[in-house]
């Protein structure tokens, strides 16, 4: 406390972090990434564990005989729905009695409009019949996929709507009973690996772990699961996968599972919150807690705030003077409020349209040119995207007269305090998005500058724009996945990712595509503005 009490100190210590704000900026980067390749490293995560005590390892026996007869009901059910041509809702609600069994149509809309039903709710404005019962306040909620009879292994999904993920003790209670009965089980996908200590173990867990925060990232929900999140039920999907493994799991085995896991969530007296809401897992048996992975965004973050000291400083330092005693007018003329607000609303202003105008144009684009309205809606919002690029030449149009050479400087404190505030809530809610954007923003808002060659670093500006970050995206996700695609494929599956943003909010409430369009893209565009000062 001495060090910022002392006026002497305090401006020794300012003028040693502007002296060397731009190599300590470089290192802050490489240590932040470097922190978070790290995370997937067995020594530096956590064992995962069993927190809540009613769900000891000790306190269910599973019993469940009835393989067959479980097939048997299955085939009888699709027979059922066949005759009826639809759901056969009377020969289903004969099963509800403390555990619901819900079987729903059209996927995440029919769980959604369930879940509206369910708590007479209306977020989404999405129509829906009133239920006939209710069974009380939802503690947990199990989603079972099974797309074949045969199963070699199954697959945990945990990533929800807006990147929510379940307590962690859902995952542990999985793992566990996983390991009792001897049911070979993934995550992402991806089997267990003991070789951590090798670099083909090592990269398995690092793939892992990157294609949780790439699923988190996206804020979709990735199973049925993810609409449970939002009305806080801890809930996960569990995938029956066939791999055509020579280990197969007869339905007898996946029958006691879940009867283990519902008997121990039947134990308890509250709600799982004794384990971690926020956290990453390279693997079924390790996890990365927020208070491990937080400091790598730290590291980008700070970043943001040297920058801004450094242009504060800038800001008020006395101008120099010439040889003759005489101030230079235009180091000493301030920026009017105009040159300042003018590209802040404009910026704002292309953002709400690239908000709005996909989906208040999808009909009539698809009267007036032979597209679909999906295609209407991405395409226009790649249209209003790209002619937010022309928001410099517009911007100045409106400035009485040229910027100064302050008026920049102001206007990249604004932006970069903006973008600080912004990424820092943003990770707060969804650690994965707010890193990859931090990833591609910070080192765009950290050297533009109106000084720099323009071609080249208009270049750059472009590469790390939202849109470019979310085309690579596609494209390294294809790759964690070990499904590489072509660039043609890779561009038609970027429309899609579009598409289905935008079709996600309107829908479940997806909040990344207001995010992108509203905040993020006109944080950029200051940034874009400031290259082409004048």
């Amino acid at each position: 406390m001495g060090l910022l009490s002392d006026p002497n100190r305090r401006r020794a210590l300012i003028s040693l972090l502007t002296r060397l704000n731009t190599p300590i900026c470089v290192v802050c980067y490489m240590a932040g990434v470097a922190w978070f390749m790290g995370l997937a490293f067995e020594p530096f995560t956590l064992r995962t564990y069993m927190s809540e005590n009613a769900m000891g390892s000790t306190m269910v026996e599973e019993r469940f005989p009835a393989g067959e007869r479980a097939l048997a009901t299955g085939r009888e059910f699709a027979a059922h729905k066949k005759r009826a041509g639809g759901m056969p809702v009377d020969w289903l609600i004969f099963w509800a009695k403390d555990i619901i069994f819900l079987v729903n149509e059209h996927d995440l809309i029919g769980m959604q409009a369930w879940l509206e039903g369910y708590h007479h709710t209306n977020t989404t404005g999405m129509d829906w019949s009133p239920l006939q019962g209710r069974g009380g306040s939802i503690q947990a909620a199990l989603s079972l996929e099974l797309s074949s009879d045969v199963v070699t292994s199954l697959d945990l999904v945990l990533e929800g709507l807006n990147g929510q993920l379940p307590n962690l003790d859902l995952a542990n209670l999985f793992y566990a009973f996983c390991q009792k009965i001897g049911v070979l089980c993934t995550i992402q996908g991806k089997l267990q690996r003991n070789d951590w200590d090798s670099v083909s173990g090592y990269s398995h867990a690092v793939k892992t772990m990157m294609l949780m925060v790439m699923k988190q990232a996206s804020g979709r929900p990735w199973g049925d699961h993810g609409l449970f999140l939002r009305y806080h039920i801890e809930a996960a999907t569990i995938k029956g996968v066939n791999s055509f493994r020579q280990y197969k799991t007869d339905t007898t085995t996946i029958g006691r599972l879940l009867e283990g896991m519902y008997r121990k969530l039947n134990n308890l007296l509250e709600r799982l919150h004794q384990s971690y809401f926020f956290y990453l897992m390279p693997s079924l048996s390790h996890f990365v807690s927020i208070g491990y992975y937080m400091p790598a965004f730290g590291l980008l973050a700070v970043i943001l705030l040297l920058r801004a000291l450094d242009l504060w400083v800038q800001l008020s330092t006395p101008p120099p003077r010439t040889e003759d005693g005489v101030v230079d007018i235009e180091q000493q003329s301030s920026p009017g409020v105009l040159s300042v607000l003018t590209p802040l609303v404009i910026s704002h202003l292309t953002g709400v349209a690239l908000y709005t105008l996909p989906i208040r144009f999808q009909e009539m684009a698809g009267e007036h040119f032979p597209v679909s309205e999906t295609e209407a809606v991405v395409l226009t919002a790649i249209a209003v995207y790209t002619a937010g690029l022309a928001l410099p030449h517009n911007t100045h149009r409106f400035l009485s007269g040229e910027g100064t050479e302050q008026g920049w400087r102001v206007l990249k404190l604004v932006a970069v305090l903006y973008l600080a505030v912004l990424l820092g809530c943003t990770a707060l809610i969804n650690f994965s998005l707010g890193f990859i954007l931090a990833l591609t923003l910070v080192p765009v808002a950290a050297f533009v500058t109106p000084h720099i060659p323009k071609v080249l670093s208009a270049f750059i500006l472009v590469v790390l724009s939202p849109a470019c970050t979310l085309l690579f995206s596609v494209f390294f996700f294809q790759e964690l996945q070990e499904m590489p695609i072509s660039f043609l494929e890779g561009w038609l599956l970027y429309l899609s990712v579009i598409s289905q943003g935008i079709l996600d909010h309107s829908l479940y409430g997806s909040l990344v595509y207001p995010l992108i369009a509203l905040l993020v893209y006109p944080c950029w565009l200051l940034f874009w503005n400031i290259l082409f000062w004048k």
